[in-house]
């Protein structure tokens, strides 16, 4: 092999899927950034950051939520995804990209930071025949690509990560806080699953579940009528 061949130094980002839960309109939430700089200035993309010498990639996912959105994290909050290596996911200079997720059970207000002009929250919407991301002001259908580099990817591997656990490890209702109803929970659910809460039959839905969430008490009650009972994750 060439030297010619060889990769001696890429570029390493870290990349952050931030995922919350809108209580009023009971929708999945994720956060996108609008870059202002090349390549891709004034593209909506996930937020990202360069991986500095002297930290991990670990410390480098906590240190972006700081930075983007202002929230000190535990590493407990985040998990990694995956590693993206195409050679042409950025234009330019080889960078290879290190994702990971962050559930987060509220939606703090959001400041741009560095490297962004324009920071919000988007509703995820699933069908059958295509994946949103919308806001009032803008929707993108994901893989036509709509988003910055490969990011487009990088949400179809999380929401293919996400709904394949479901139904062991669903670490994604972290985002609906310690505590949650039945009915949040399948909100969750069935816009992973790409279908309606109606569709998730409540009585059976708490049978097959009972694996991984445990009833904790009742929700306090909001009007007349029965309040609905909360549970938490196990374990």
């Amino acid at each position: 092999m060439s030297d010619e061949q060889l990769l001696t130094r890429p570029l390493i980002t870290v990349t952050n899927l931030i995922w919350s839960f809108d209580a009023t309109s009971q929708t999945v939430q994720l956060l996108l950034v609008r870059r202002d700089q090349a390549p891709f200035a004034d593209s909506w993309a996930l937020p990202e950051t360069l991986l500095r010498r002297h930290e991990s990639a670990d410390d480098a996912a906590i240190r972006l939520i700081k930075d983007k959105i202002g929230l000190e994290l535990s590493l407990a909050a985040t998990e990694q995804l995956a590693t993206f290596t195409a050679p042409d996911r950025v234009p330019g200079e080889r960078a290879l990209a290190l994702a990971y997720m962050t559930f987060l059970p509220s939606m703090p207000a959001l400041t741009p930071g560095y490297g962004a002009s324009e920071v919000a929250w988007f509703t995820l919407r699933r069908t059958a025949e295509q994946d949103t991301l919308q806001n009032g002001r803008h929707t993108f259908i994901l893989n036509r690509p709509a988003l910055a580099f490969d990011h487009d990817q990088i949400i179809a591997t999380a929401l293919t990560r996400i709904q394949n656990k479901l139904d062991y490890q669903p670490t994604v209702l972290r985002i609906l806080g310690q505590q949650f109803t039945l009915k949040e929970a399948r909100n969750v659910y069935a816009t992973f699953l790409k279908t309606t809460p109606a569709a998730i039959d409540n009585s059976n839905f708490r049978k097959t579940h009972a694996h991984l969430f445990e009833e904790c008490g009742t929700a306090t009650p909001k009007q007349s009528g029965r309040p609905p009972k909360i549970y938490r994750l196990r374990g």
